[in-house]
């Protein structure tokens, strides 16, 4: 037979694994997050079998979220791995003070036990590289008297760093938007100021229709994006000729490659199969990774495409000698909004989403673009579509 502690222990335990169930089941009716959890343990059976104490062990053990459970005097009674890892405590530290003092938080012992009502009960705090919520809440007996507290710890570093970017694409945006709407305003202003003659009207107009291209193009390039995430933009995939689209886009940009006097050359090897994806999808990133080496090539550049087959894709490679991208910028080349050169690129009415579009779109379609780049010698471009129904 268990003895009184023993079976306090237990109890703890099972009341423990409970209260994480209905903070799971809670959250899922909720539209936010907890910020004030106001929780009280089920109150526990005074009977325990050998196998609830396994199952319920074996849960305590693995879950993600760190549990700890502290007496009244903020001695440590039960804690499991997560909670050990996420707040890096170790085997020597045994008390509340030790573990969440280090951090500089508002949060007392005895007015989380005695003042459930008044006391802020989460805090969000930083270990090193990481970001957690701790959710802290007193447990009672039958009788009302309380026995402890117990904490619940979340990693929320990936909802931080989402957090982060969605700020940053939101200011992105706006300034995007701000630069040509000032630019417009600005002009359109002038003219209706005073009267101007017909070449210096015609000049402004001209300012003022390419931002307001600029803005369309965002604003298109946006919806695309929000289609994407949504996954509201339908992929219909069909087996097509990868080479035959290449050479049609190809022939879409002949003004563009004329007005720079590029070389460009395509090469499809023989017996290239048929790949399988979305049409529009594909030929609308090889528009954009061949607009972009239009764009970035000086005068009188050679561009060279080739098409081929390894394994199960079908592959475009393609080749300049531009002005290259510096190492440090490849790892985020991606991003939306990302430019290396921001001034230089909204100088030839880039966005800053293509790349992030096509990578988008390659992903939906089971592709992939990988680049390779050497500043003053040039970029190597290489999109994989596969060829095969997946």
């Amino acid at each position: 037979m268990l003895g009184e502690p023993q079976m306090t222990i237990l109890i703890i335990a099972i009341d423990i694994v409970a209260l994480i169930i209905s903070i799971i089941l809670i959250k899922k009716y909720l539209t936010q997050k907890i910020m004030y959890p106001k929780t009280r343990l089920i109150k526990g059976t005074a009977e325990v079998t050998n196998d609830d104490l396994d199952i319920n062990n074996s849960i305590f053990l693995h879950m993600t979220d760190g549990i700890i459970a502290f007496d009244r005097d903020g001695e440590i009674i039960l804690i499991n791995p997560a909670a050990q890892k996420l707040l890096n405590v170790q085997s020597n530290v045994n008390d509340f003070e030790s573990i969440f003092g280090r951090f500089s938080l508002n949060m007392n012992l005895e007015k989380i036990i005695y003042l459930e009502n008044w006391t802020k009960t989460e805090e969000r705090f930083q270990i090193e590289d990481r970001f957690v919520n701790a959710y802290f809440a007193p447990f009672k007996k039958e009788n009302e008297r309380p026995v402890g507290v117990i904490v619940v710890i979340q990693d929320i570093t990936e909802h931080v760093k989402l957090d982060n970017m969605r700020k940053e694409f939101i200011a992105d945006v706006s300034h995007e938007l701000k630069t040509p709407i000032t630019s417009i305003m600005g002009y359109a202003d002038t003219l209706l100021e005073e009267e101007y003659d017909k070449e210096t009207q015609s000049k402004f107009l001209s300012v003022i229709a390419s931002e307001a291209r600029r803005m369309a193009k965002l604003v298109t390039d946006l919806l695309t994006l929000s289609k994407n995430d949504n996954n509201n933009n339908i992929v219909q995939k069909e087996p097509f000729n990868l080479g035959e689209l290449v050479k049609k886009c190809q022939d879409k940009l002949a003004i563009e490659i004329k007005k720079k006097n590029h070389e460009v050359k395509c090469f499809v090897t023989a017996d290239v199969p048929l790949v399988y994806a979305d049409k529009d999808d594909i030929e609308r990133v090889v528009l954009n990774i061949l607009t972009n080496s239009i764009k970035y090539t000086k005068d009188g550049g050679e561009i060279k495409i080739y098409v081929g087959f390894v394994y199960n894709d079908a592959y475009i490679k393609i080749f300049d000698n531009g002005i290259g991208i510096p190492e440090e910028d490849l790892g985020r080349i991606f991003e939306r909004f990302y430019r290396v050169d921001k001034a230089r690129s909204r100088e030839m009415g880039g966005t800053g989403l293509g790349l992030s579009i096509a990578k988008d779109l390659l992903d939906r379609n089971n592709g992939s673009i990988d680049i390779k780049s050497e500043v003053g010698k040039g970029t190597e471009i290489v999109i994989k579509v596969p060829t095969k129904q997946q």
